[in-house]
């Protein structure tokens, strides 16, 4: 069917009093899921299977998180206790947070995620949401953690002390060769990532059973070259287990953040979900299997990081708690060399997956007109993928992973990412209740627990206000002031409520003229939004 001949897609009632153009991105334009695999510029077609939505998303949600985060929360918690109920509980949130998620997906079952979302929930403002959402992905959409992870790991499986350049060298080169994979040969780039999926599952399940093996040989009295006897004693015992716990609601958040930071990409899929088949059956049921698998896998590591390597030295490990767990159980060529080099293995995986789903929100993004170069960007020519979307995601990445210093720079990319995400969760969780009252005859093939709802809105209000209060002796887990996350969080935000205000308001207003959208087609099919000036 020529593009001329195809039904067009209507505005819903409360709109037809303001008609205007309408484009594929448009937030109040209803999608029927039968058109959308004729829709143009939807993408490059319908490339994931069940099995690739799959590992997506527990290649994107298990990544570097599990491997490198445990030693900076039990750094905050301060106890083994307490660790383990701050990874229960942000195990509840990820579950409410992925419930709320699967809603949205399967009531807006088309690619673009949180950005599609937040636009269909907040048209007023105009341009508002899309802006923020622009900026958010430009300046904060970057892969910067992963990629230190794998330079990290492979240099010291290499058993190389490295320089700070060699780290940074070695983590942007990782990231170049992703994105020329990812955009010039598609097929063969999901092919790798699905094979570094099932890898990295391979791999955190044997290190989970490790914390099992351990216990096993404890029973049967064989491990004691492993954990001395009084060490594993102490270790079990009630008082021990809440020995030296940090209350401090500032040190909690940011452990918290953490958690969450390694539940990442439940929502995934939500991201491509063009380019998935059946993708509201395949939304209710990846999510809760992803949620299943690395949720369980987490608890077994967590159990093996914490009866193996003693806390002080988890405290003090840094990024390499995974490291110092399989030296000392295999000693120094397996535990030092091989297994670590499967980590970054692991890493780069994840690094595949998020580089995938952010390059077509990006692509998103410019075909709605928020970013310059908008021909060039929002193209899928020539080789049929999202190269300009690769483009702007890599651009960000590398100059978060070459400018800080080393250090804490994980832990606080790690912050920097998570608060301004609670920001965007926050109005996603009210915005669903807001569609529940205002579209309350749309079809939902699923709707999220009410309780898991006000669970989440009241979490994201306290994670917010969480690092303004002050830790003991006003320090939290980096060397930076302890709030300065939140700062730099807020202020991408408010640069993004500037910008719009400036461009949408301030400029048209001086100008004398309104912005209007037009839907152009490109050369490769790609439909896109243009911005044009409307003079009075």
């Amino acid at each position: 069917m020529e593009q001329s001949e195809r039904q067009p897609l209507l505005p819903s009632p409360s709109q037809n009093n303001n008609p205007r153009p309408l484009s594929l991105g448009d937030p109040h334009v209803e999608v029927p899921t039968e058109f959308q695999d004729s829709l143009p510029g939807s993408g490059p077609g319908k490339n994931l299977t069940w099995t690739s939505a799959y590992i997506l998303v527990v290649s994107r949600v298990i990544g570097s998180g599990i491997f490198a985060t445990p030693g900076s929360i039990v750094k905050s918690a301060g106890s083994i206790g307490l660790t383990l109920l701050v990874w229960l509980f942000g195990t509840i949130l990820a579950a409410c947070g992925m419930s709320i998620s699967m809603e949205y997906g399967c009531m807006l079952p088309r690619s673009g995620g949180d950005k599609v979302y937040l636009e269909h929930t907040y048209p007023r403002p105009r341009f508002l949401a899309s802006t923020l959402i622009a900026v958010q992905a430009v300046l904060l959409g970057f892969t910067a953690s992963n990629c230190i992870i794998f330079a990290k790991y492979t240099l010291f499986a290499l058993s190389v002390e490295p320089t700070d350049f060699q780290h940074k060298a070695l983590a942007v080169g990782l990231l170049t060769t992703i994105i020329i994979v990812h955009g010039r040969f598609l097929k063969a780039g999901i092919a790798i990532q699905n094979a570094l999926g099932w890898v990295k599952i391979f791999l955190i399940g044997a290190m989970s059973l490790t914390g099992i093996w351990v216990l096993l040989l404890r029973f049967f009295g064989n491990s004691h070259h492993i954990i001395p006897q009084e060490s594993f004693t102490s270790t079990l015992s009630w008082d021990s287990l809440w020995e030296g716990s940090n209350w401090s609601w500032g040190l909690l958040s940011t452990a918290i953040f953490k958690v969450m930071y390694s539940y990442a990409g439940l929502n995934n899929i939500n991201n491509v979900l063009n380019e998935v088949h059946n993708p509201v059956q395949t939304v209710k049921t990846v999510c809760p299997s992803a949620l299943l698998t690395a949720g369980g896998l987490y608890l077994l590591a967590n159990t093996s990081y914490l009866l193996v390597v003693p806390i002080d030295d988890i405290k003090n490990s840094g990024e390499l708690v995974a490291a110092l767990l399989f030296e000392r159980l295999f000693g120094d060529h397996i535990g030092r060399t091989l297994l670590p080099l499967a980590i970054a293995i692991s890493a780069a995986g994840n690094v595949m997956v998020v580089t995938f789903a952010h390059a077509r929100i990006n692509q998103e993004i410019a075909r709605q007109g928020f970013l310059p170069f908008q021909n060039l960007l929002s193209s899928s020519r020539p080789f049929g993928t999202p190269l300009g979307g690769l483009l702007v995601h890599w651009i960000p990445s590398v100059l978060v992973i070459s400018i800080p210093p080393q250090g804490d720079v994980y832990n606080f990319i790690l912050d920097v990412e998570g608060y301004p995400g609670q920001l965007f969760a926050l109005a996603i969780t009210v915005g669903l209740l807001i569609l529940r009252y205002r579209e309350p005859n749309r079809p939902r093939p699923f709707k999220a627990w009410l309780p898991a709802i006000w669970l989440r809105i009241v979490v994201c209000l306290a994670l917010l206000a969480a690092p303004f209060i002050p830790p003991p002796n006003w320090k939290g887990d980096v060397d930076f002031f302890y709030a300065t996350y939140a700062i730099v969080g807020i202020s991408v935000i408010l640069f993004g409520v500037l910008y719009w205000y400036i461009w949408t308001v301030l400029l048209p207003r001086r100008g004398g003229y309104t912005l209007e959208e037009t839907v152009e087609t490109l050369n490769d099919g790609t439909n896109v939004t243009k911005l044009v000036r409307s003079y009075k």
